[in-house]
C-alpha cells in the first residue's frame, strides 16, 4: 500500500532522514517509534508529500507522491503532528468543509459527519466552535475530518498525544475496524506500550536511521517493545552524580 525507498533529508549539517526504507502492507497498523528528534515526523511528512526529500521515492498504491501527487494524495488521510484546525468553525462546519474539500456532496457529508460524531462521542459538541474543545476532543474531530473521505491509507502523527484513556480506546477501536475493512494505518507514538498493544508491525527510527522494521513479533523477539527500543537506541543514563537529589531541602 505504501513504500518509501532511500528517503534522505538534511537540514544544514543535520541528517534528519538517512536512507529510510519502509514497506507497509494492506490492512496493517504500522507503528513508527523513536526518541525526540529521531526523524519520525520528518519521515511521515515526506511520506505524505508535505515535505520534499533530498533523495528517495514514496509510492502510495503504486502512485509516486511527487510525480503523481493527485492520485497518491487522493488515497491518503493525514493527521499532522501539530493540529492546525480552523478552530472558529463549529465541529459540524469543520467536518462539512473537510468533506466538500474532498469532493463529497452535501448529503454524503452530513451523513458521514453524523456517523463519525457518534463513533467518536462528539454528537453534543458539533454545534460548538472547535476553539472551545478540549485537547482530546480537538484530536478526535481532527481524526474524524481525516477519515471522512474514506481514504485507503491513514498517516497519523502522534494521534494519542494528550488524549485521555477512554478516548484512546475509542480511537484504537475505530482504527482496528478500519483496517479489518481493508484500510491501512501508519502512526507514530512515544508510547511503546500503546504501540505494542495496537500495532501489528513497527519500525524503530533513531538518528534518522531505521534500526529495525518488521512485524511486531520479529522486532520484539522475546522482549517488550520498550526493552527492545532501549537496547537498539541506547542512551539510558544512570544519574550517579546526583546524590544531592536525596539531600532534601527541609
Amino acid at each position: 500500500m505504501l513504500r518509501a525507498s532511500g528517503l534522505v533529508k538534511r537540514y544544514g549539517q543535520t541528517l534528519a532522514a538517512d536512507e529510510v526504507d519502509l514497506e507497509i502492507r494492506q490492512g496493517s497498523i504500522f507503528g513508527v517509534v523513536g526518541p525526540n528528534g529521531a526523524g519520525k515526523t520528518t519521515t511521515l511528512s515526506m511520506v505524505t508529500g508535505l515535505l520534499r526529500p533530498d533523495a528517495g521515492t514514496v509510492t502510495v498504491l503504486d502512485h509516486d507522491v511527487w510525480s503523481d501527487p493527485t492520485a497518491a494524495k487522493r488515497a491518503l488521510g493525514v493527521l499532522p503532528d501539530r493540529l492546525r484546525l480552523f478552530d472558529r468553525l463549529t465541529g459540524a462546519q469543520l467536518l462539512h468543509y473537510s468533506a466538500t474539500l474532498r469532493g463529497l456532496d452535501g448529503a454524503t457529508a452530513r451523513k458521514r459527519s453524523a456517523d463519525l460524531a457518534e463513533a467518536f462521542g462528539l454528537g453534543e459538541a458539533l454545534g460548538r466552535q472547535v476553539a472551545d474543545y478540549s485537547v482530546g476532543m480537538a484530536k478526535k474531530i481532527a481524526l474524524a475530518a481525516t477519515l471522512i473521505h474514506s481514504p485507503r491509507v491513514l498517516v497519523l502523527d502522534e494521534p494519542f498525544e494528550s488524549v485521555d484513556p477512554v478516548s484512546a480506546a475509542t480511537i484504537t477501536d475505530i482504527l482496528r475496524r478500519y483496517t479489518r475493512g481493508g484500510g491501512t494505518v501508519v502512526l507514530s507514538s512515544h508510547s511503546m506500550e500503546l504501540v505494542q498493544r495496537t500495532c501489528d508491525s513497527v519500525a524503530i527510527i533513531v538518528g534518522g536511521k531505521v534500526l529495525a522494521s518488521g512485524t511486531m513479533a520479529q522486532v520484539r523477539g522475546r522482549k517488550s517493545l520498550e526493552d527492545k527500543f532501549v537496547e537498539l537506541a541506547g542512551g539510558r543514563v544512570v544519574a550517579e552524580s546526583m546524590e544531592w537529589l536525596h539531600s532534601f531541602s527541609d
